[in-house]
């Protein structure tokens, strides 16, 4: 049977000994308890020796414990100090009380009434406090004293360990102790020494421990994937702040100032204010009467002070406005993929806080067709085969759509919306070609590549999880 130098090690060492404790054996091998237990338990599973594991419980104070063990509890030293009553207003001077006055009522060691605390006539010894004395894993007493931090249990693990009948014979009959070599040099190659040298034996059948190395998050690994598609497309990527004034993240997007999705309900209000930019009055025109588009706006009032009020950003559409007032020259292809904040309610499918891919290409004769064909080529190049467009309606796009993908087992899912740039939006910043422009829920995405039922799943810290899931190459 072959063994290495440590489990031979363990056996010579119980030679002539009943059971021993495992301490003991360490002790005895001059190695580290840890080790001695991992050896024997190799030897235990060629049928050399049996180990027997006893677990015990012992009761330890903690510190705080410690000390009422000599002070008394803090109930027991208010009531040494109450004589028949004392005002409620009295008995709170004493900075145990806030721990006290609760066991106290708990106990039934006084009565309060009308403000002030009178002690009752059974304030006997109790369980718990003869238990800081001397306390026993398991009872009702130190239960109550763990619960209450004065207390914790300690398991202590006892190893039995002792020679079987084959681990006695193969032990007396000789062990060849000499330190086994692991690897050669040059010389003992050279000279044929490693002929007779002890030298560590080693099964192929058996899998090494396996390495975790560094690795990137499932959900950026998509991300990534998502960038770099978009870069092979021709696009720039662009960033902005989390925190926009309200101008920025609706009026600039033709929002009226009275649109439902500024509610306290739908978006995280900030107390701070950011100033309008320069050229505001012409958003304001638009939102009154059109300005000079040949719309007709929204008609009433239009607030700068509204405008100027902070919000955690609600869509990267906010940065793709921004961005076009900086480049409003044509030809430009640009994208985002920024986290947004809604006051959603957190269920499978819906989180306050997400990705959103957000895209704009502005260039002379574009029309929808254009917009509809870049939605096939991402979603194919996604691994999403079918596609297909139901109509939709945003404050800020005409004609718009939300583009749907088949995925099997769940049918045809919504991943966001686009549409081309109304008249409203652009005019304003000097813009007079057309603009298509989309967002998109790229962790749904991401959901459904990875095959998710639960969108939490994406954030979570789950690093069983994240080492199961397969690295994606691009």
């Amino acid at each position: 049977m072959d063994l290495t130098i440590n489990e031979k090690r363990v056996l010579a060492a119980l030679i002539g000994s009943g059971p021993t404790n495992a301490e003991a054996l360490a002790e005895k091998m001059d190695a580290a308890l840890e080790s001695v237990i991992q050896w024997a338990h190799l030897c235990a599973d060629k049928g050399l020796v049996t180990l027997e594991k006893t677990v015990t419980e012992q009761a330890k104070l903690t510190e705080e414990g410690e000390k009422y063990a000599k002070e008394g509890l803090p109930e027991r030293q208010i009531l040494a100090g109450i004589d028949g009553s004392v005002p409620m207003s009295e008995l709170t001077k004493n900075p145990l009380s806030k721990i006290a006055i609760g066991w106290l009522r708990k106990k039934n060691w006084v009565t309060i009434k009308d403000g002030i605390v009178f002690v009752n006539e059974n304030t006997a010894v109790g369980e718990d406090e003869l238990a800081l004395k001397n306390p026993v894993p398991g009872t009702p007493a130190c239960k109550e004293l763990v619960k209450r931090g004065l207390a914790e249990i300690v398991e202590n693990t006892e190893w039995k360990i002792a020679l079987t009948p084959e681990g006695e014979k193969i032990a007396k009959g000789g062990l060849d102790l000499r330190e086994e070599v692991a690897t050669l040099t040059r010389e003992q190659i050279l000279s044929g020494e490693w002929k007779s040298l002890p030298l560590r034996k080693y099964s192929i059948g058996k899998l090494p421990k396996k390495i975790f190395g560094g690795r990137i998050h499932p959900n950026q690994q998509i991300l990534d994937e998502i960038r770099d598609l978009l870069f092979e497309m021709g696009f720039t990527e662009f960033h902005g702040s989390i925190v926009q004034n309200s101008f920025w993240n609706f009026d600039s997007l033709y929002q009226p100032q009275d649109h439902p999705a500024r509610e306290m309900q739908d978006t995280f209000h900030l107390a701070e204010e950011l100033p309008l930019p320069n050229g505001w009055e012409k958003i304001r025109d638009i939102h009154k009467f059109g300005g000079d588009t040949g719309s007709t706006g929204w008609g009433g009032e239009w607030s700068p002070e509204v405008g100027k009020k902070c919000v955690l950003r609600t869509h990267s559409t906010s940065l793709s406005i921004q961005y076009l007032a900086e480049h409003p020259n044509p030809p430009l292809k640009a994208f985002s993929i920024s986290r947004v904040y809604r006051r959603e309610t957190i269920d499978p499918t819906h989180l306050p806080e997400f990705e959103q891919l957000e895209g704009i290409v502005m260039d002379k004769d574009l029309h929808f067709g254009h917009l509809l064909g870049f939605f096939k080529e991402f979603f194919g190049r996604m691994g999403f085969e079918e596609v297909r467009f139901r109509p939709g309606y945003f404050p800020y796009t005409e004609p718009s759509v939300e583009p749907e993908v088949w995925v099997d087992g769940l049918g045809w899912v919504e991943l966001g919306g686009a549409g081309i740039f109304r008249k409203e939006v652009t005019a304003p910043w000097g813009i007079d070609c057309p603009v298509l422009a989309w967002g998109l829920g790229v962790s749904r995405v991401s959901m459904l590549r990875m095959g998710l039922k639960d969108l939490r799943q994406l954030y979570k810290s789950d690093i069983d999880w994240i080492r199961a899931s397969p690295v994606r190459r691009c």
